[in-house]
C-alpha cells in the first residue's frame, strides 16, 4: 500500500501474515467502511488505546485513512483480518460511534456504510434483487447501494448504506461480505485461469495480487484511495468488463507495442468525455498512448483507436475500451462486446502465424476463441510489416494477441542467432 493511503495504521503482527499468521490471508478481500469524520477521534482513542484494543481483540489491522479528503464529512476505514475478525472489528466500531452520538447528540441515526467496488455489487444485489432484498429480511435492515453516476474512472467503489440496530447491522454485514468475497474469489480464480494463456504479461507489474504495493496514484480527492487498500487491483475489475480505477504505471523498460482497435462510431463521444476528460484518465491510468483516428469517411460505421504501449498498458488500456462499451450500452446485457484489433507483424512472422497449411492460425483459433486473419495479397508497409486482424472478446483478443506476439519473438530470436552464426568478411591487410 502506497504511503498516501496508509495515513494511520494499526494491527497485530500475525493478523497479515506476519510471524504468528497464515500468509495467504494477504489475498482476502478486507472489509472498508465510511465512518463520520467526527467520529474517527472517538475510534482511535487517546493515544491510540481504543483502536489498539481493537486490533488486538480482533487480530486484525486497521487502516484509517484520516488525513485524506481534507474536509471531506467521511473517511475510510480498511479493516484487514478473518472474516470473523473482520466483522468483529466492525461491530466494536458502530458500538463506539453509538456511543459517541449517543453522548454527544451530533446525530440520530449511525449507520452502517459499507464500500465495494462496482465490479461486485451487482452480484450483491442478485436478479432483480433478490439476494440484497433477503439480506434486508434476514437481517431486519434497510440497505440502499449509492447511484453508478457517482462513479469515475479513479473511484469504481460504491457506498452500500444499511440501516437499523447495531445488531441488526452486524448482521448485515456477514450477509453483504459473504456475496462480497464469493463474487471476488471467483474473479481471483477467473483471472488466475485466464492470465496463465498469456505469455509475456507481467502480472506483477499489472499489480493483481498486490498484498502490500498501491496500484492507485497519490490523487487528491480519492476516498481512502480506495483499492489500494481494498487489496485486489483495478484489473481485476477489467476482466469482468466494469473495469477500473487509476493506475500511474511507468514501463520505461518494457518493448512499446501498438494495437489498432476498432470501435463503433457512436461510441468515440463516451471514449473521449467531457471535453477529453476521460481519454486522459484513460491513458494516464493504463500508462499508455491513446490516439482516436480521423474517419476516412464521415460515414464509417466504426473508428480507429490507435493505442501504444509495453503488454501491461495494452492490457489496462483495451480492458477500459471493452468495459466502457458494455457499461454505456452500445451492447446489450446478455452479448459479449466482441471487437477488432489490427496488430503488425514482420512480413517473415506472418508465415510462422499462419503455420503450414494454416495449422498455427487454426490452432490459434481453437485455444483462444478468437477469430485471427492474416489477409492474403498485402502489401508490406515501409517498416516490411503486415496486419494481422483479431476479432473477439476481450480476452479471447488479449490471448491471441499474446500468443502472436510470442510467435514475432521466436521469429527475432532465431533471425538475430542467425546473423550471429554468419561471418562476417576479413579485413584486408594493409
Amino acid at each position: 500500500m502506497g504511503t498516501g493511503s496508509r495515513e494511520q495504521e494499526f494491527g497485530q503482527p500475525g493478523a497479515m501474515g506476519g510471524p504468528q499468521g497464515p500468509r495467504h490471508r494477504q489475498q482476502e478481500l478486507p472489509l472498508r467502511i465510511l465512518v463520520p469524520t467526527q467520529f474517527v477521534g472517538a475510534i482511535i482513542g487517546k493515544e491510540g488505546l481504543t483502536i489498539k484494543n481493537i486490533t488486538k481483540q480482533t487480530q486484525s489491522k486497521v487502516d484509517i485513512h484520516r488525513k485524506e479528503n481534507a474536509g471531506a464529512t467521511e473517511k475510510a476505514i480498511t479493516i484487514h483480518s478473518s472474516k470473523e475478525g473482520c466483522s468483529q472489528a466492525c461491530r466494536m466500531i458502530l458500538e463506539i460511534m453509538e456511543k459517541e452520538a449517543n453522548d454527544t447528540k451530533i446525530v440520530e441515526e449511525v449507520p452502517l456504510k459499507i464500500l465495494a467496488n462496482n465490479s461486485l455489487v451487482g452480484r450483491l444485489i442478485g436478479k432483480e434483487g433478490r439476494n440484497l432484498k433477503k439480506i434486508e429480511q434476514d437481517t431486519g435492515t434497510k440497505i440502499t447501494i449509492s447511484s453508478l453516476q457517482d462513479l469515475t474512472i479513479y473511484n469504481q467503489e460504491r457506498t452500500i448504506t444499511v440501516r437499523g440496530g447495531v445488531e441488526e447491522c452486524c448482521n448485515a454485514e456477514v450477509e453483504i461480505m459473504k456475496k462480497l468475497r464469493e463474487a471476488h474469489e471467483n474473479d481471483v480464480a477467473s483471472l488466475n485461469q485466464q492470465t496463465n494463456m498469456m505469455p509475456g504479461l507481467n502480472m506483477n507489474a499489472l499489480g493483481i495480487f498486490s498484498s502490500g504495493l498501491s496500484v492507485l496514484p497519490p490523487a487528491s480527492g480519492l476516498r481512502g484511495s480506495l483499492s489500494a487498500s481494498a487489496n485486489y487491483s483495478p484489473l481485476l475489475v477489467s476482466i469482468r468488463m466494469f473495469m477500473s480505477q487509476g493506475c500511474l504505471c511507468v514501463f520505461q523498460t518494457a518493448e512499446q507495442e501498438v494495437v489498432y482497435l476498432f470501435v463503433p462510431t457512436p461510441a468515440v463521444g463516451a471514449l473521449i468525455g467531457k471535453k477529453g476528460q476521460h481519454i486522459r484518465e484513460l491513458a494516464h491510468y493504463a500508462g499508455a498512448s491513446i490516439k482516436i483516428a480521423a474517419p476516412d469517411n464521415p460515414d464509417d460505421p466504426e473508428r480507429m483507436v490507435i493505442i501504444t504501449g509495453p503488454p501491461e498498458a495494452q492490457f489496462k488500456a483495451q480492458g477500459r475500451i471493452y468495459g466502457k462499451l458494455k457499461e454505456e450500452n452500445f451492447f446489450t446485457a446478455k452479448e459479449d462486446v466482441k471487437l477488432e484489433a489490427h496488430i503488425k507483424v514482420p512480413l517473415t512472422a506472418a508465415g510462422r502465424v499462419i503455420g503450414k497449411g494454416g495449422k498455427t492460425v487454426n490452432e490459434l483459433q481453437n485455444l483462444t476463441s478468437a477469430e485471427v486473419i492474416v489477409p492474403r495479397d498485402q502489401t508490406p508497409d515501409e517498416n516490411d510489416e503486415v496486419f494481422v486482424k483479431i476479432i473477439g472478446h476481450f480476452f479471447a483478443s488479449q490471448t491471441a494477441q499474446r500468443k502472436i506476439r510470442e510467435i514475432i519473438q521466436q521469429v527475432k530470436q532465431q533471425e538475430r542467432k542467425h546473423q550471429q552464426m554468419v561471418p562476417t568478411p576479413s579485413q584486408p591487410s594493409i
